[in-house]
């Protein structure tokens, strides 16, 4: 049995026992008709954006499963949503993935109904954001790094190399100051953002994981936020209303997704992106069950479609992610290539501190500030305080 201390926005409370359970399913039977599914956006395409990205139809044809979607802009969000029922699937970051788990919210895979489990990145198939006590709750479907996106117009030929350009107050190489004219991400896990730049700036504090925080070392984070709220223009969420702000609001820098940079260079805007010196924070998300799913059949039939190669290789290429099934980097079954995923940071993969829930009984010390904080203080980080 493992112990797990964790709490969000749904408030669990103290301490949370589970015993890993056995998967419901042991094999598939007929389709009920749909699949609900919470999801990023950009996550699941049935050509409505773009024509050419449409990985839904064919899946709606072959198994008779009405695909259904609820996109959610943050973490917490996916949690809430989980926590309030109806849904088959939620595509779970690693911030979200082990409250989900510990809530009792989702449901143990049976690795045997997924034929293309073997086909799944060895460095992902027992991750520990939602792998527990060796029980898989559920199967990776996209990683990715938290770039900083640039504005080229700004910047020039000097572009960005550290995280300071949205951390600390500072004229930008036009020569006019960032202060309102950067961002930050509207959510408590950008705290573990601070964190990793005062890994690289501060290593005296001690931090061996931006997930993983001390009392001292949190408030150092919290400190370096609390400048960058001075700084920023918008905590953004919603994907889209930020790619708004850097077409016509004069955003110079922020973190971002990749998605947001791909659409934005398709559309002309002068942005570009880099993972800086001092690394990045980064997501691995992860298809999980909800464990009372009215249509379970469904959803393990999606789960299995969502490994194909060319599903994964053209999801790479619209998000500007990275596929979890390595070969649709090479097999030419889809858009990707080997070129595309190395630009969009495949081979990065050590570089790249992914998203976990923050815990009080963490591996690196004796006790860490749990999410909970992380939660309220980052909504005190926000408003001023």
């Amino acid at each position: 049995m493992k112990h797990l201390k964790l709490m969000g926005t749904t408030a669990l409370a103290g301490l949370v026992a589970f015993t890993p359970a056995l998967a419901q399913i042991a094999e598939l039977g007929a389709p009920e008709g749909q699949v609900n599914i919470v999801a990023w956006p950009g996550y699941i395409e049935r050509g409505e954006t773009m024509a050419e990205f449409d990985w839904v139809t064919s899946f709606e044809q072959a198994s008779g499963c009405t695909v259904n979607v609820k996109t959610a802009n943050t973490s917490d969000e996916m949690v809430a949503l989980m926590n309030e029922g109806g849904f088959d699937l939620v595509t779970a970051s690693g911030d979200a993935s082990l409250r989900l788990v510990a809530g009792n919210r989702v449901q143990p895979i049976n690795l045997s109904l997924i034929p293309s489990w073997s086909d799944v990145d060895e460095r992902l198939q027992n991750a520990p954001w939602y792998v527990v006590d060796g029980v898989h709750y559920g199967v990776p479907y996209q990683w990715g790094p938290n770039v900083l996106m640039y504005n080229t117009e700004v910047f020039g030929d000097s572009p960005p190399d550290s995280w300071n350009v949205v951390f600390e107050e500072m004229d930008l190489p036009d020569g006019q100051p960032n202060r309102g004219r950067v961002q930050a991400y509207d959510g408590p896990i950008h705290i573990a953002d601070a964190a990793q730049y005062l890994m690289y700036h501060q290593p005296e504090l001690g931090i061996v994981s931006p997930y993983e925080l001390n009392q001292e070392q949190y408030d150092a984070a919290l400190d370096v936020l609390r400048v960058q709220r001075t700084l920023t223009a918008r905590y953004w969420h919603d994907a889209f209303i930020q790619m708004d702000d850097f077409r016509n609001e004069g955003m110079a820098a922020s973190g971002t997704w990749p998605f947001q940079v791909n659409l934005l260079q398709a559309d002309g805007v002068p942005v570009a992106s880099v993972i800086p010196v001092e690394g990045a924070t980064g997501w691995a998300d992860t298809s999980m069950m909800h464990v009372d799913a009215a249509n379970p059949n469904c959803a393990y039939m999606w789960i299995e479609h969502t490994l194909s190669s060319n599903l994964q290789a053209d999801l790479s290429v619209w998000f500007g992610a990275n596929p979890v099934v390595p070969a649709a980097c090479t097999d030419g079954r889809g858009m990707q290539t080997a070129e595309g995923c190395t630009r969009n940071g495949f081979d990065d993969f050590e570089r790249i501190r992914f998203w976990t829930t923050p815990v009080t009984r963490c591996e690196s010390q004796d006790e860490c500030v749990p999410y909970y904080r992380w939660v309220s203080d980052y909504i005190g980080v926000i408003g001023g305080r």
